[in-house]
């Protein structure tokens, strides 16, 4: 499920309270006493089977005496009588429950495992949303409801609150509370047993009271719904989120590097960024950002203006805009001399602005009015350390008053303790974030502007891939069925080097042999030096059993080699099975940087694709990020740059540069690989050999699996190149049909362009005559979970002539969609034939509904959808528009 129903947890006519009580101290008087107080305007029913009223309102004693069906239920009654309540309450017509009740298998007791799942049993066929079980409860202030035993009923605001965890939440209210910070909603979610992160956030994306979204989360669920919902969330307002269990403790162990790296927090690191979300370490950071979000300020990049009245703390807020690595604003020539007509000689004629200790409010004013106007500077930090000259809230309103109704980027920290108290105030009265600190004061501009660059990575436009070899994905499962034929699931290191190659990715050419003497013959065909390796089936990491003798210079030293390998290997590993040896040619590359690329599973986004500093020391050094398949270059370059490595890749000194695209090139096709090859379970490169001159692989380990349906989904959606096809319009013209790609944006445009400006309006409901990016990106950047749109380009052409796409609801049930042929294409049977496509490819998804919402004078289009069995819904006749239905 997802937003279905949702709307009765936040907006009902109706609430019942099921274990209300009078006694007091209980958690259903505290829920009595919430939602009665709240101002919620409906009737509020309570439920309990020995009390005549509830805090004066008339009580019932069983649900079904209840005059009135209630559109929400909260339950606070013993765990064993919850499923039969929910089916009593479904039969009655409710549409949600909040279960504020525990002992539902937190811990994994089977007994509460068996009860919620009856819970959820007794729910289903009512289509009833259940928020928790053991959860603090929900609060939506705008409509007066707290169906919550919290101690405080936050004020209404802007800001969504969802958490795991009650006393998170119970702790974030106390602190708004204090601060002036509304709420627009607060959701405890509890177990999860339904309604999880993804739901709320497919919900808050379409509140118009929600401008901000705070997350604590402990796990996810469902991780590809969840992705989908925080990247349609993240592109229309800020979500934050903090994560608790951030060590490496939850990192599984596996056979492989990759694996056994890739710890559970870097993974989810990787998709908070992937879907744009915010990520904090603390709550205390969360707070704030809670407080900054709230005032709805934002920033459009990283460089600071600060104003301060002492250099002390203007330097320890430098200090920490470094650690944090934004970057001082350059004051201009103009600013600098206005700044020079209004401050004393001695100000400090740089960025930070100190204007002296003994700075009135005046001064704040002159100086602040200068640095409004700086085009070089994306925010402003205004400071203040009280003294015994100047009066601090003098210096507050002068702030206030010069940003009047305005409300630029400007954040403020007033220093101490008593002295900015009244001051402090004032700025969270004006909605202007506010702060106790430099370095809180740092950290919430970094948090605006690491929002605003993430929202621009999600609408970047990746260049084409332009790979140098083309694929043989026929030849790579063929290796796979060789393997698990012989009842083997580790591939030996040639047969992982070839799966490599396959997917065009270098690898050192390579010699199979099964004894020291055929070794040392290998070595006089390949030229020396050599590297010898060990082949086992049994020895994951070769160098840690003496299986590997680098820089053989001899036929006589490859023998010897050998056989001092195999009397180790019978010393260290007496059980491991000997295939052989593998003799290659010693790579020699002289400044080439060792790194590791790898792929994994993770139990809650699936495949994983990890990058860093390789070599035989990776688990020390520690340099390594983790994304999410699949990758484009954009996302490659991303990983690339947030590895320490990435610094040396670029060059310094008198090294060249390594051959960045190669390296990212290399990651693509290793997305590209595990897409196609679903029985990869993991698979390392290390050490990938970097340099100026590209990439060569000098060891690989591939893990693969019998069973495809044991591979867990991905957590966003790949290309779905099976639906690639060419179609045949009724006049017997040919095109290429796909689904469109990020990279089509420029193709798309110039379609539009070469379109009247009339068939523009009909498609778009406006005269629109400039395609920027961000609109182009918003029709190109799918999420193909939930949206498709394909792509007509005539056969051999790169131009789109004709685009159909559905964009589904968060259910799966109904989609919208949408039509267009270029205008000079009109005419030749390709809108129909794109029409017949979307209606083909809903049916195959599920889809119950397709619709439309059309322009009445657009008869073209009318028409069509008339062909294919369309309706139209009943409209008020002076609409401009029509929605045309197909139920499918």
């Amino acid at each position: 499920m997802s937003i279905r129903n949702l709307d009765a947890l936040f907006s009902p006519t109706t609430i019942a309270l099921i274990g209300a009580s009078n006694r007091p101290g209980s958690v259903g008087a505290v829920l009595a006493r919430n939602l009665f107080d709240a101002g919620f305007e409906g009737p509020i029913l309570t439920v309990n089977p020995r009390e005549r009223a509830i805090r004066s309102a008339l009580n019932y004693h069983t649900v079904s005496e209840l005059p009135l069906a209630p559109d929400l239920a909260i339950i606070a009654t013993p765990p064993d009588t919850v499923p039969g309540l929910i089916r009593e309450l479904g039969e009655r017509g409710c549409r949600a429950a909040v279960v504020i009740t525990a002992g539902f298998g937190e811990g994994e007791h089977a007994d509460g495992q068996v009860l919620k799942q009856a819970m959820l049993d007794a729910a289903k066929p009512f289509l009833m949303r259940i928020v928790g079980p053991n959860c603090l409860g929900v609060l939506a202030p705008h409509r007066g409801i707290n169906a919550s035993f919290a101690h405080i009923m936050p004020q209404k605001g802007n800001v969504a609150f969802v958490t795991q965890s009650g006393a998170v939440a119970t702790s974030i209210l106390d602190w708004a509370s204090a601060r002036g910070v509304g709420f627009s909603h607060v959701v405890s979610l509890g177990s999860m047993s339904d309604v999880d992160f993804g739901d709320m956030l497919d919900y808050l994306a379409l509140d118009p009271k929600t401008h901000s979204i705070l997350l604590y989360v402990e796990a996810i669920t469902e991780a590809r719904k969840f992705l989908s919902a925080a990247r349609k969330a993240s592109r229309n307002k800020p979500v934050v989120v903090v994560k608790a269990g951030r060590s490496d403790a939850g990192a599984k162990a596996a056979l492989s590097h990759t694996g056994a790296l890739a710890g559970a927090d870097a993974v989810y690191d990787a998709a908070f960024r992937r879907a744009g979300m915010l990520r904090v370490n603390t709550l205390d950071e969360l707070f704030q950002a809670a407080g900054t979000l709230a005032t709805g300020i934002h920033v459009k990049g990283d460089r600071l203006a600060i104003l301060t009245n002492g250099g002390g703390i203007g330097v320890l807020a430098v200090d920490e805009l470094a650690e944090m690595q934004g970057r001082l604003a350059a004051l201009s020539e103009a600013t600098l001399a206005r700044l020079d007509s209004v401050l004393p000689p001695t100000w400090s004629h740089a960025n930070p602005v100190d204007i002296l200790g003994d700075a009135p409010g005046e001064r704040y004013t002159s100086a602040l009015e200068a640095l409004l106007n700086e085009k070089e500077a994306d925010a402003i930090l205004v400071m203040n350390c009280p003294t015994a000259v100047a009066d601090s809230l003098d210096a507050a309103q002068a702030v206030v008053d010069t940003l009047g109704s305005q409300r630029p980027a400007v954040l403020t920290c007033w220093l101490g303790e008593g002295a900015p108290a009244k001051a402090r105030h004032l700025f969270a009265a004006q909605k202007i974030p506010t702060y106790e600190t430099p370095e809180q004061a740092i950290r919430a501009f970094w948090h605006l502007s690491s929002y605003w660059r993430n929202q621009q990575t999600l609408m970047e436009t990746p260049p084409p891939i332009s790979t140098d070899a083309t694929i043989d994905k026929a030849s790579a499962n063929a290796i796979i069925d060789q393997v698990l034929k012989d009842e083997r699931n580790v591939l030996t290191e040639p047969e992982a080097s070839a799966i490599l190659s396959a997917y065009g990715i270098p690898t050192v050419p390579a010699i199979a042999v099964h004894t020291p003497e055929e070794a040392s013959e290998a070595a006089k065909q390949l030229g020396f030096p050599v590297v010898l390796k060990i082949l086992s089936r049994d020895i994951s990491h070769k160098s840690d059993s003496g299986g590997v003798q680098l820089n053989l210079a001899s036929p006589g030293a490859v023998a010897q080699a050998a056989e001092d390998m195999l009397a180790t290997l019978r010393q260290v590993a007496p059980e491991a099975r000997l295939d052989g040896f593998n003799v290659q040619p010693m790579i020699r590359r002289p400044g080439a940087h060792e790194l590791i690329l790898g792929v994994a599973e993770d139990s809650v986004f699936g495949p994983i694709i990890m990058f860093g500093q390789g070599g035989t020391a990776v688990e020390l050094i520690g340099d390594r990020v983790v994304g999410l398949p699949p990758l484009n270059p954009l996302l490659a370059q991303e990983m690339i740059q947030a590895t320490r490595i990435s610094r040396l890749l670029r060059g310094y000194r008198d090294r060249p540069a390594a051959d960045l695209e190669a390296i990212s090139l290399t990651l693509i096709k290793l997305s590209q690989l595990i897409s196609d090859l679903d029985r990869v379970v993991e698979l390392d490169i290390n050490p990938l050999l970097a340099d100026a001159t590209g990439v060569i692989a000098l060891d690989a380990r591939i893990v693969v699996r019998a069973d495809r349906e044991e591979r867990p989904p991905f957590a966003i959606r790949p290309y779905p190149q099976q639906l690639e096809q060419t179609i045949e319009t009724r006049n017997g013209q040919h095109y290429s049909l796909r689904p469109i790609r990020p990279e089509d944006e420029g193709a798309l445009v110039d379609m539009l362009r070469y379109s009247t400006s009339d068939d523009v309006r009909l498609r778009f409901f406006a005269a629109i005559r400039r395609f920027d990016h961000a609109f182009a990106a918003r029709l190109t950047q799918i999420d193909y979970d939930r949206e498709m749109a394909f792509i007509a380009m005539p056969q051999g052409k790169q131009e789109i002539v004709g685009v159909v796409r559905l964009s589904a609801d968060p259910d799966k049930e109904k989609a919208e969609f949408a039509i267009m042929v270029r205008s000079d294409m009109k005419g030749t049977g390709l809108g129909y034939r794109l029409m017949q496509q979307m209606i083909d490819y809903a049916r195959e998804n599920g889809l119950q509904q397709v619709f439309a919402d059309v322009l009445r004078e657009n008869h073209a289009m009318r028409e069509m959808a008339k062909e294919f069995g369309f309706v139209v819904q009943s409209t008020k006749d002076e609409a401009d528009t029509v929605m045309i239905v197909l139920n499918l």
